[in-house]
Parts: structure tokens; sequence; C-alpha cells
């Protein structure tokens, strides 16, 4: 199953996509997260804390998948 993970800015950082899909509670757990888990970003292998994700990219991590979707308010 998908999770959305929506964002009101054009894009997240893959530390903040931890933080805001509640896989980690803060960015130094983020930063330790993913040195120590494989973390696939479009099904790619990245551990990049500042990787910029955009609407449509996919997050595969812990078992779960995680998409970047664009929220209007």
């Amino acid at each position: 199953m998908v999770k959305e993970v929506p964002i009101h800015t054009p894009y997240i950082t893959l530390g903040q996509m931890l933080k805001l899909a509640d896989v980690v509670s803060s960015g130094v757990e983020a930063k330790m997260y993913l040195q120590e888990s494989e973390v696939l970003v479009n099904g790619v292998s990245d551990n990049r804390r500042g990787r910029k994700l955009y609407p449509g990219d996919e997050v595969e991590t812990g078992g779960a998948t995680y998409r970047i979707c664009s929220s209007t308010i």
C-alpha cells in the first residue's frame, strides 16, 4: 500500500519527508536512519538527507512506500 505524503512547497528533502511521514522524529534521527537503513527513492538506493523530492517521487523504506503529492490549501 502506498501512503501519500502531501507537501505545500515545490519540494521536500528526504530528511524532512521521513519526519513528516513519522518514520523518524528528528533531523539527527533521520541522519542516523539513512546511514543504517535501506532507503530507495524511485527505486534507487539513496541515503542523502538533503535529497530533494518532488510530487510523484516515491520513497521505499521499512517495508512501506510513500508517494510525495502536492497539497492545495
